[in-house]
């Protein structure tokens, strides 16, 4: 039975038997403010067969109840026809058809399909939809395959004075009493990209003006109990600058009618393309002080939608294979624009990029489920563990990479032809690759196979000689292949690559850039041209501006002054850049945690790129409880949560570093001393100069006070009242389940994986308190705990769910010999589906990957 799956061969011949004209949906949610579990969903859709009459096909839906089933005027016997998440269509005619679906859907408090939420400030519910990949059928009946598309027409109920917001304009409600909203037809898109919002949300509004004359209307969204903290004004300037800098490269007009923005409680993602009516996690709405950073990855979403808007939503991809281009894409453009528009408060977006995504994508690589990006998707259980670093990081890494391969004209150019050659239809890679190969004439075959049809990562060392004078005589790239990990299939392969050479000397105490070179490094060996005389400088950098992807090393001479002088480089991006290599070399065991501890503490107070200095505090985090060696540990954290210390009362006040310093003490006070500070920053008997102990601060206080004991029941119940609110909540939960008690440590177990009553964003909160380093004997039982019911969990939960306890309750800080075995145990026990064992074998992996890394600390403490 296909249970909720669909294969690709399924939906393969679904296409080439229909195609769809139009849907006609109505629902009513006027139940929607008093609980009512299910609401009435009735949709006509209007499509034409193929061939001849007597064709048979089906049409996705996941319902509690049908009550009809009407097929071209015959009423069919809902209970015979539908079964599996699907109705079965039998008979079909050919030419067009039409069918009407009248069901109850079901309200989900799991972030898939209509997700029902109550807010607790104000006790009334907000729902929006979520429907990427498969799950507009929780809603409607419909054909859910990207390449069907249709037009969409929504008409609902909703209680008196809600808005309800769709990816056409809101109209004025109709009816007696106002409750009824009857939408315009949509443009030709896409199942997954439909959407409905739905509430007494606040909004405001404005408007985009081109320089054509054109305007489009943009709105913005939050609960009423966000209001003052939502910050219109900022978001609408960097949506300008996104529609300003897209119209101008893409050539091709929005293609819908306006561009609403909503901030939505309870989301699982960053956002959703949703054609016109994007919906963002409302933790997007800052409550509290956050750094400069947090406004970054925040502008990086709403351009990174902004951009689906033509890329995903006007041109959409055939199958979910070319996913990766889908993101990709989004993700290269949004950072782009950050680093090239006009007026960008972020002109260094690609140090962040270097930094956390390319770091991400690194990590992806080189997990046993490592794959090409352009995979195999057979099936929607494929592509819903596909959302990886893969698929978002590595993805734009080449896309980076063809950009420069090609040229940045060239590939504007290509897509340009792109958007016009398929608007508001359906394409695959070759489609882009065939535009791109017309605009800049390069053949893109080669570079096509071995990038986006191979997985793993290269390598690339510098194999310089130098005469005694200091002239470099012989100076040439060394490319490597290394194995793929252990159980990912394929073969390492050498690649094309674009990359610079930076040329760095120390001048004045900083590394400055005094020359270097762009040059195209294939095969195992490159000559780089240099003129005769050249004298060698104190750092050679590969993939200078992190134009191409792959692992890099340094030279001898040129890591020992990195490491000396880490922080003097001038520029940002060489830095980070810097501080990745050295994060790479301590999760491969090639360079100690405690050596990567020093090296981050002699350069990271010279550090001025907030989103780096933040980084730099979780990857020392991680490197300290993973892959420090257990009899090091205690010693190593520390000397860093007194260095954090030391750094936090030496930050200028009321200073983005400040803060990030605050929270990463926060995350590591031990002694009694120092959780008496925290302790004393919360109830105001210790103040340190600038340092605003708002509602997010606070918190992370009480739960590091929490976790060490030091911070009861009572203490988390009155901050609670001090903050009554959802995000106060989650904020709760974690604490609870934080608390070093094996009481607490069961009642938090068993409300994430013996009951289903939590919604998501609850759940979520729970497992991250459940799980802290600090407990790891606490937590030692339930490595067993976590084999006997992970697969009645992924059988019996929502995908969305499933996950979150398959991959947050694994014991990762378990990190022994036995929890490998264990693992292995179970995998060959159980035989889980592939979904399932992918989800696991990756955490096994990093445990496989700390045992490693701590041998690799142990020895050089030895």
């Amino acid at each position: 039975m296909p249970g909720t799956n669909l294969t690709r061969e399924e939906a393969q011949e679904r296409a080439r038997l229909l195609t769809v004209d139009a849907y006609e949906i109505e629902l009513d949610l006027s139940g929607a403010q008093e609980g009512s579990g299910t609401f009435r969903s009735v949709t006509t859709v209007r499509f034409d067969v193929a061939g001849e009459d007597g064709a048979a096909s089906f049409v996705d839906l996941v319902a509690p109840t049908v009550h009809e089933v009407v097929l071209n005027g015959t009423a069919l016997d809902a209970a015979t026809v539908f079964a599996d998440s699907r109705i079965a269509l039998a008979g079909l005619r050919q030419g067009r058809n039409e069918l009407t679906v009248v069901a109850d859907c079901a309200y989900t408090n799991s972030g898939e399909g209509l997700h029902r939420f109550v807010d607790p400030v104000d006790q009334q519910a907000y729902l929006y939809t979520q429907f990427e990949v498969p799950d507009a059928r929780r809603v409607f009946a419909n054909f859910e395959q990207p390449d069907l598309k249709a037009t969409f027409q929504f008409t609902v109920t909703a209680p008196r004075g809600w808005t309800v917001i769709s990816n056409s304009p809101t109209p004025e409600p109709v009816g007696a009493d106002g409750t009824v909203w009857r939408f315009a037809p949509t443009p030709r898109i896409s199942t997954y990209v439909t959407a409905l919002i739905v509430g007494p949300y606040h909004s405001v509004h404005s408007t985009w003006e081109g320089a054509d004359g054109r305007s489009v209307p943009l709105g913005i969204y939050c609960r009423p109990s966000l209001a003052e903290h939502l910050d219109a004004e900022e978001i609408f300037a960097v949506t300008r600058q996104g529609f300003d800098w897209f119209q101008e490269k893409f050539a091709y007009d929005y293609p819908f009618a306006k561009y609403d923005q909503l901030f939505v409680p309870e989301f699982n993602a960053g956002a959703m393309e949703n054609a016109g009516a994007v919906t963002i996690r409302d933790q997007y709405v800052f409550r509290s002080k956050v750094t400069d950073a947090a406004y970054e990855v925040r502008a990086e979403t709403i351009l990174h939608e902004l951009a689906h808007m033509w890329f995903g939503d006007l041109v959409t991809m055939e199958w979910w294979n070319d996913l990766w281009l889908n993101e990709s894409f989004a993700t290269y453009t949004s950072i782009a624009c950050q680093a090239y528009a006009p007026g960008s408060k972020w002109p260094h977006s690609w140090t962040t990029f270097a930094n956390s995504m390319k770091t991400w994508a690194y990590r992806q690589d080189q997990l046993p489920s490592t794959h090409p990006i352009m995979a195999e998707i057979r099936d929607l259980d494929d592509v819903l563990v596909n959302f990886d670093g893969i698929t978002y990081a590595k993805g734009a890494s080449v896309l980076k990479q063809l950009v420069a391969y090609v040229g940045q004209d060239e590939f504007f150019k290509g897509v340009q032809a792109y958007f016009k050659a398929h608007a508001y239809g359906n394409t695959r890679l070759s489609d882009l690759l065939g535009a791109l190969e017309k605009t800049s004439g390069r053949d893109l075959a080669t570079w096509s196979k071995k990038w986006l049809e191979t997985a793993g990562i290269n390598v690339l060392r510098p194999e310089i000689e130098v005469a005694q004078d200091g002239t470099v005589t012989a100076f040439a790239v060394r490319q490597e292949a290394p194995a793929l990990p252990a159980g990912a299939t394929g073969e390492p392969v050498l690649r094309p690559h674009r990359i610079g050479i930076g040329y760095y000397d120390l001048t004045g105490g900083k590394l400055v850039r005094t020359g270097g070179v762009e040059l195209d490094v294939d095969g195992e060996r490159t000559e780089v041209p240099f003129p005769a005389g050249f004298r060698r400088p104190d750092v050679i950098l590969l993939n200078d501006g992190d134009l191409s992807y792959a692992k890099v090393r340094m030279d001898e001479q040129s890591l020992k002054v990195v490491t000396a002088h880490l922080g003097d480089f001038a520029e940002s991006l060489p830095r980070a850049l810097s501080w990745a290599s050295a994060w790479d070399m301590t999760r491969d065991g090639e360079l100690p945690a405690r050596d990567y501890l020093a090296l981050v503490l002699s350069g990271i107070g010279k550090e001025t790129d907030i989103g780096v200095v933040q980084s730099l505090h979780r990857q020392v985090k991680l490197a300290l409880d993973l892959y420090a060696a257990p009899e090091w540990r205690e010693s190593g954290l520390a000397t860093w949560t007194e260095a954090a210390l030391t750094h936090l009362r030496g930050a200028e006040a009321g200073s983005d570093h400040q803060l990030a310093w605050a929270r990463a003490f926060a995350a590591a006070a031990r002694t009694d001393a120092q959780l008496d500070l925290l302790q004393g920053l919360l109830d105001g008997s210790e103040e340190l100069s600038g340092l605003a102990v708002d509602t997010e601060l606070r918190w992370a206080l009480l739960e590091r006070l929490a976790a060490t004991g030091r911070a009861d029941e009572a203490e988390i119940a009155a901050e609670l009242a001090r903050d009554a609110t959802s995000a106060g909540e989650r904020h709760a939960a974690t604490a609870r389940a934080a608390r070093p008690t094996a009481e607490a440590k069961a009642a938090a177990w068993a409300s994430v994986v013996e009951s289903d009553a939590l919604p998501n964003a609850v759940q979520e909160a729970v497992i991250a308190g459940f799980v802290q380093p600090d407990q790891r004997e606490l937590l030692a039982p339930y490595t067993a705990q976590y084999f006997s019911a992970v697969k009645d969990v992924w059988d019996s939960r929502s995908h969305e769910m499933a996950q979150q306890i398959v991959v947050g309750h694994y014991p990762a800080l378990q990190v022994s010999q036995e929890t490998l075995d264990a693992t292995d145990a179970w995998l060959a026990q159980v035989d889980p589906s592939p979904a399932l064992r992918r989800l696991v074998t990756e955490s096994r992996a990093g445990v496989e990957r700390a045992l490693r890394a701590r041998a690799a600390d142990a020895a050089a403490g030895a």
